[in-house]
């Protein structure tokens, strides 16, 4: 049964200079424009609908019109009407999504996606929607999951706008909110409680609180939606450029609860006898520090995305390691390998690719290893190990660790900048002498092999091992001097 409608203010009038925009925007695109006389001239409609329409009001608002990359397009005409009406203009179509209603197609390099109107209705259980053609644009615009997605724009020759549901005013004062009731919206697919999250930080929207109330009430209605999904979501989140406001939504709704709790469980109690950082506010800073040299670094992809699920979850080995400690201290002796284990284990039900499972996990297991340098103690042989260690992931451990320091300290903070400094220095110098990105045994399998008198097996694996830690200890050693170190470490081995 579906709650009762809120109250809501009516949709103001879309200003004049909004439909001559969008006007202008169709005049732009000549494949909007034909796609629109076809339908028109077969007495059909069909409209610019969805992301499509906001993202390009968006930019109309910001640089002038623009037309978005890839278009959602929706009419009252039937899947195999639309694609009778493509015949000859399309370049190609594909029908993976008709039985949802959903022709695709390809025009002169355009990507449209063209939906029947639709009317659905969900089954709550398995979140599969009944499918039920609509009879009007605002029967399908009532089913969208915000009112920002829920406009419209004629392809006709008058090229209205229709925005029933004050989708325009929401874009402008940056409101999130739902065409119906944010419960049953969120109840018919819970995926949109993630959108919801992300549209925070792709789009800068506040969501209404009645759209907060409802996420919070049914958090638990993620569990219907499949990991894949959920992933999806969560990294489009995390790869905008301030994905922090979203990340606080996530956690105090209780969404972070069902799909990534080690991020909830960073808010531990702090004690008055018993100081500690804020460990969950430590996260976020770290992740927007790790953004801010991510944006700076021109070498480097950005957005970054094993970077950022870094940043967010290096410390999530906290909470099952802290101890008490005499004098109202607290540790967390050996965090850094229960959290790349508690990283490794949520990324994989997460269906994040193996690579960036254990990029993320590599990377938490490393971030405490830099503390141990002190004042630059460290031996070469201790920084051919942090070098070798970390091997491809070396930048994104030297953005992850500088990240990590949140001091208030200037002094402090001043200080560790320089010591981090001064490893890079040596890393840099290191690197030029013994091209420490590719340190290997002075000796090959080939010539263990031979010295040894050995055929291919474990013990040959044995000495490449014992060879390769010989030259981090001691860097790089002449032919003869390999060789006799090898003979008497194989002599002393029986």
């Amino acid at each position: 049964m579906s709650s009762p409608p809120p109250s809501r203010p009516s949709p103001e009038p879309v200003p004049p200079a909004v439909q001559a925009t969008v006007r202008e925007l169709i005049d732009l695109s000549p494949v909007l424009a034909e796609v629109g006389e076809r339908f028109s001239a077969a007495g059909f409609e069909v409209h610019l609908v969805g992301g499509s329409v906001r993202d390009a009001l968006l930019a109309a608002a910001a640089d002038g019109p623009r037309v978005p990359g890839d278009l959602d397009l929706t009419t009252d005409a039937r899947p195999e009407q639309v694609l009778e009406l493509l015949r000859g203009l399309a370049g190609s179509t594909w029908n993976t999504g008709i039985a949802f209603g959903t022709v695709g197609a390809e025009v002169r390099g355009t990507r449209l996606e063209i939906t029947t109107f639709r009317a659905d209705r969900y089954d709550r259980e398995s979140r599969n929607p009944e499918v039920a053609w609509g009879d009007s644009l605002v029967d399908d615009l009532v089913r969208r999951d915000f009112t920002v997605n829920a406009m419209a724009v004629s392809l006709g020759p008058d090229r209205t706008v229709t925005d029933p549901f004050g989708g325009l005013g929401d874009l402008m004062r940056r409101r999130l909110r739902t065409p119906g009731a944010a419960v049953d919206s969120f109840a018919d697919d819970p995926l949109r409680m993630l959108r919801a999250v992300r549209f925070v930080a792709q789009l800068g929207l506040t969501p209404d609180e009645e759209v907060v109330e409802a996420m919070t009430s049914l958090a638990g209605q993620l569990a219907r939606i499949t990991p894949e999904r959920v992933q999806v979501e969560l990294s489009k989140t995390l790869l905008q450029d301030s994905p922090r406001a979203a990340l606080e939504l996530f956690v105090s709704t209780g969404l972070a609860d069902v799909v990534l709790p080690e991020l909830s469980a960073l808010r531990m109690e702090i004690d008055e006898h018993h100081q500690h950082k804020d460990v969950y506010t430590h996260s976020l800073t770290v992740l927007d520090q790790a953004i801010a040299l991510e944006k700076a670094d021109d070498a480097h992809e950005s957005p970054d995305l094993v970077l950022r699920l870094a940043a967010l979850l290096h410390d999530v080995g906290k909470p099952a390691t802290r101890r008490h400690e005499p004098r109202g201290r607290v540790s967390f002796h050996h965090h850094e390998v229960v959290g790349a284990k508690l990283v490794r284990k949520r990324l994989t039900a997460l269906r994040y690719p193996k690579d960036v499972v254990e990029a993320v996990s590599r990377l938490t297991f490393l971030h405490l290893r830099f503390h141990g340098y002190g004042s630059g103690e460290w031996t070469d042989s201790a920084v051919r190990r942090y070098v070798t260690d970390a091997g491809d992931l070396l930048p994104r451990l030297h953005k992850l660790v500088r990240s990590d320091s949140t001091t208030r300290n200037k002094r402090r903070a001043a200080a560790l900048a320089a010591t981090y400094d001064s490893l890079e220095q040596r890393i840099e110098e290191l690197s030029a002498a013994e091209d420490l990105a590719r340190v290997r045994p002075d000796l090959d399998g080939n010539a263990i092999m031979q010295l040894l008198g050995l055929q291919p097996g474990p013990d040959v694996g044995r000495a490449w091992k014992y060879l390769k830690e010989l030259r981090l200890e001691r860097g790089p050693l002449e032919r003869d001097e390999a060789e006799a170190e090898l003979l008497t470490w194989w002599r002393s081995h029986g």
